[in-house]
């Protein structure tokens, strides 16, 4: 690391959705950026090792190694995406520990160059005023310093880019998108929308917007539903990093790339009021070097912002840099998952679909659009994602009726129709919820762990049981026999949709962030991951991170180009 240059303009920490376009938009501006991330090195295309490993190819048919997942992944296997075929992209829990029981909260994370953009979901939906102002409304937390007017052109730069598919609705509590051709429903999902839409005319069922495209686009081939696209996606069809942000920036000539490159601490100067440097450690050598720049784009997820924070103490910030409101690591927030139902559709037996469609339907929110609905019981609300399934004979031989030959063939033929609904619920932002260092367990590099102090509310409770109630009503009368609701304890962190930590707002004493994502305390460090949210919404938020990062940067470079920072 030594020998390398260490003076650049700008340093973007971290390479997922929010670092990535980071590094494109300060790049492309002309600025002489270096980008570090903790994690290894991936190479679109070439690294996807499972990316079309045949069911026959991955060890031991995919079973999990019990022992090894144990040992070293135990809190990254419970999560959907991981298998043999994409371990090679997630943190060792062994040698990365945190200090927080995962039933308190579990912390998903990647550990290579593109982070949680090679395996997120890819669901994008625009926020509206009825997020921007929930706040304010309701009196739950402080009020945003920005409305839709202010990010509404900074969606559509980011969507015209990445490639969003989906359907128009004209819903004013979604806006929609700048939209690619959707992806098609499946026959029972049409069915099922048809149902519920009859019964309940407030309610809305439409195609996922997702971020997978279904036309060539800049570069990008589109999908061809060859399957779970976690694997990596050599096509570029899917939005990562890999496919799309960083083979931007890179055009450019402007950026210098730093994989296993762990960053201990932001260095602060008094006389300057200013960030003056970032210290990092070799993840392999543990050689030690610091960096510079007038620029700092902090983008390593919430969590690990935050901790990195948290870390940058000094005599100026001895509580964690940019925390004079000593805000910092609180008002953590995730959606709250894991309620919903499952109901069967009988009449399509003789239907089926062909290929991996990597997308599932949305059912918008619905409750307290216009206030606080009188049956409620809650603030905010939530929506619905899902798809129709067919089982396979074998997944249900115990439905089957028959015995011997008759029974196995019976098994061979399609099974029977499902319809499976999930709800997205909003979190309020609690001041108790929380991430914090725990100094007496330091991780290899001698930076202290993160501890998550979280809890769901009543709120959220709340919630949980309307979700239930309400997609029983809405299958059942929408076609849907044999409907079961299902519903287990919330933990926090199981959506992988962290945020809060550093909020946004328009008073220094009660925010982290300004509204153009600049921390009020050090002029030249931005903050535009998901720690800078102010409140939750019920929707996907990656989208929002993506278009406050690209306005932040316009505003960033402009003062830059003043002499301003």
């Amino acid at each position: 690391m030594s020998d390398q240059p260490s003076q650049f303009d700008a340093i973007v920490i971290g390479s997922g959705v929010t670092g990535g376009w980071a590094a494109k938009e300060l790049t492309e501006k002309g600025l002489r950026v270096l980008m570090l991330d903790r994690g290894r090195m991936v190479e679109h295309g070439k690294d996807y090792k499972g990316e079309h490993m045949p069911p026959w190819k991955v060890p031991f048919r995919g079973k999990p190694l019990r022992e090894l997942y144990a040992d070293e992944y135990a809190v990254q296997s419970t999560n959907y995406a991981f298998d043999e075929t994409t371990r090679h992209f997630y943190n060792n829990d062994k040698d990365n520990p945190y200090a927080t029981d995962p039933d308190e909260f579990t912390w998903y994370r990647a550990d290579v160059v593109g982070g949680k953009s090679l395996l997120w979901g890819r669901q994008v939906y625009r926020w509206s005023d009825l997020d921007f102002e929930a706040n304010k409304r309701d009196g739950h937390g402080i009020d945003w310093p920005i409305r839709y007017r202010d990010i509404e052109p900074w969606y559509s730069y980011v969507e015209k880019f990445i490639g969003v598919s989906g359907q128009s609705e004209n819903l004013p509590h979604l806006p929609d998108s700048e939209f690619l051709p959707p992806m098609e429903m499946s026959v029972v999902e049409k069915h099922l929308k048809a149902g519920i839409e009859r019964h309940f005319p407030e309610r809305k069922m439409t195609i996922g917007r997702v971020a997978v495209l279904t036309q060539p686009h800049k570069g990008r081939a589109a999908c061809h539903y060859c399957g779970p696209c976690q694997r990596g996606c050599s096509a570029g069809a899917y939005f990562s990093t890999q496919s799309s942000t960083l083979p931007a920036a890179r055009r450019t000539g402007n950026l210098t790339l730093k994989s296993d490159c762990v960053v201990a601490g932001i260095d602060y100067d008094a006389d300057t009021k200013r960030a003056s440097g970032v210290r990092v450690i070799d993840a392999n050598s543990k050689q030690r070097t610091t960096y510079t720049a007038q620029l700092i784009f902090l983008c390593a997820s919430t969590v690990g912002s935050t901790q990195l924070l948290l870390n940058s103490r000094s005599a100026s910030f001895p509580n964690g840099l940019a925390n004079s409101s000593g805000v910092l690591g609180h008002y953590l927030m995730d959606h709250m998952i894991g309620s919903g139902g499952i109901g069967f559709v009988p009449g399509f037996e003789h239907k089926t679909t062909y290929g991996w469609r990597p997308n599932g339907i949305y059912i918008p929110r619905f409750r307290n659009l216009k206030g606080q609905d009188d049956d409620a019981g809650f603030v905010r609300g939530y929506g619905y994602q899902g798809s129709a399934f067919q089982a396979s004979g074998f997944g249900m031989a115990s439905q089957v009726p028959g015995f011997g030959a008759e029974f196995k063939h019976a098994l061979r033929k399609p099974g029977p129709w499902g319809m499976y609904l999930s709800g997205f619920a909003e979190c309020l932002p609690y001041e108790h919820n929380s991430i914090e260092l725990d100094q007496g367990k330091p991780d290899r590099f001698g930076i202290p762990q993160v501890r998550f102090r979280f809890r769901f509310g009543d709120n959220e409770e709340h919630m949980r049981a309307d979700i239930s109630a309400q997609v029983e009503k809405m299958l059942t009368r929408a076609g849907a026999i044999n409907v079961t609701s299902f519903g287990g304890k919330p933990v926090g962190g199981t959506a992988i949709h962290e945020m809060g930590t550093a909020r946004m707002g328009s008073d220094p004493a009660e925010s982290v962030l300004n509204r153009w994502n600049q921390s009020h305390d050090v002029p030249n460090l931005f903050v535009t991951d998901g720690s800078c949210m102010t409140s939750a919404s019920c929707v996907n938020p990656s989208l929002t991170y993506m278009a406050l990062t690209a306005r932040a940067v316009d505003y960033a470079v402009k003062q830059f180009r003043q002499g301003l920072m």
